[in-house]
């Protein structure tokens, strides 16, 4: 009963002075909003990042070739080095301890034709093993193997952008299209795979749902650059066995590829699993900093709630000195104020969780910010307007409690 009353009295103030008791919401409105907004975007920022670095694979180590212009390409070539090339990744799998699979991959960008459409391409030579390594999967056929590898057959696989610009209602496992002068077959169509946006050492930022890959057999025999200064290959991808040895073994690969290249400075190791962590350390401070923000403005919204609830208390000193002098315990007087605190952080903290989830909601509507909502995130905020009614309304209701009866009764 006693509890029952002490929330509808909570209700009731709220009620008789609308206003005072939205202004004095506002902190918690904010900060609840900000903390429930500023974990949303930490957490689509987490979703984002880890799914970037599996799609360049965790476990990989990504050996580039260096975007070097024609002077900078025939001094390298004429201290020896001849760029990346197959023998190269042929070495590092027999030398680097751990190495599970290794994939080369050679690139030229072209059009690509079907019927009377024509697409600019990046056409891609790889190795069977290169899409496995790479989390890539098919969603209509199979993808290149060993048998047309080994066979230098002329067939490809499209990404997911370029075979639905062909292809609008036809099935295109079987199609014939044309790269240069060469017919190829198509065997499959990949999954779509998210736009790589940034760009990650020599690894540039583009969309890889406009990729064809063809066996490297194949294209190293019919599709070579006709600049003659290029590598044989652009890119090497290693996989290793053991994320904790990822940093010995690009050593041991840099060492093998500056005796072949003559510490030429033609090529780059990134290792994604190290870019994700320090991504995630970066993206650390970024909370700490925001969740800094967010506790300010619980910390005001809480002095609001004292400042209020010590207003309330001198207001209602009279009625404080008449529920004491017909009976009522100190603990009463304090449960009833600590209720009324924790009323006004409840409400603005419900009104700052729908804030919240709003702003995150049109933040990624309206940008290029990707959100994710945790059931967490919204527990955590809602549980510190709580946690901030009760301990802001305590030193407010232990003032009432104490007030002695006979001068509360006497007070105007």
């Amino acid at each position: 009963m006693q509890y029952g009353e002490n929330i509808r009295l909570a209700l009731k103030g709220l009620t008789d002075h609308k206003f005072r008791s939205f202004l004095t919401m506002l902190g918690i409105i904010f900060g609840v909003a900000s903390v429930i907004t500023m974990l949303s975007i930490g957490e689509g920022a987490k979703r984002e990042a880890i799914a970037k670095y599996q799609d360049l694979g965790v476990n990989n180590i990504i050996i580039r070739e260096k975007s070097l212009s024609d002077s900078e390409l025939e001094d390298v070539r004429a201290k020896f080095s001849q760029g990346l090339s197959i023998q190269d990744a042929r070495v590092i799998q027999e030398i680097v301890p751990g190495v599970e699979k290794i994939a080369s991959q050679a690139e030229k960008s072209s059009d690509v034709k079907y019927n009377d459409k024509s697409v600019k391409s990046t056409i891609i030579g790889i190795t069977p093993d290169f899409l496995g390594m790479m989390n890539y999967s098919v969603e209509k056929g199979y993808l290149i193997n060993k048998n047309h590898y080994d066979k230098r057959l002329k067939v490809c696989v499209l990404g997911a952008g370029i075979a639905a610009t062909f292809f609008k209602g036809e099935e295109p496992v079987g199609q014939m299209v044309k790269i240069d002068d060469q017919w190829l077959e198509v065997i499959g169509v990949l999954k779509t795979k998210s736009l790589f946006t940034e760009t990650v050492g020599e690894l540039a930022a583009r969309d890889l749902n406009t990729d064809v890959y063809v066996p490297l057999s194949l294209f190293l025999n019919r599709f070579t650059p006709e600049n003659i200064l290029a590598s044989q290959i652009q890119q090497i991808t290693v996989q290793i066995n053991n994320s904790d040895k990822l940093m010995e073994a690009s050593k041991i690969i840099d060492e093998i590829l500056k005796r072949h290249h003559f510490n030429n400075d033609d090529y780059s190791i990134v290792i994604p699993f190290e870019l994700l962590k320090q991504e995630e350390k970066e993206r650390q401070i970024y909370n700490i900093l925001l969740g800094a923000i967010a506790a300010i403005s619980l910390l005001v919204g809480g002095i609001g709630i004292m400042n209020i609830m010590l207003a309330t208390v001198m207001e209602r000193t009279r009625e404080i000195g008449i529920r004491r002098a017909v009976g009522a315990r100190k603990v009463d007087i304090m449960s009833q104020f600590v209720t009324e605190s924790v009323a006004i952080s409840i409400t603005g903290g419900i009104i700052g969780v729908l804030i919240g989830v709003l702003l995150s909601l049109t933040v990624t509507l309206f940008t290029d910010i990707t959100t994710f909502i945790k059931p967490y995130s919204v527990l955590v905020a809602f549980s510190f307007s709580v946690i901030v009614g009760v301990s802001f309304g305590y030193l407010p209701a232990k003032n009432a409690a104490n007030l002695k009866p006979v001068d509360s009764i006497r007070h105007e």
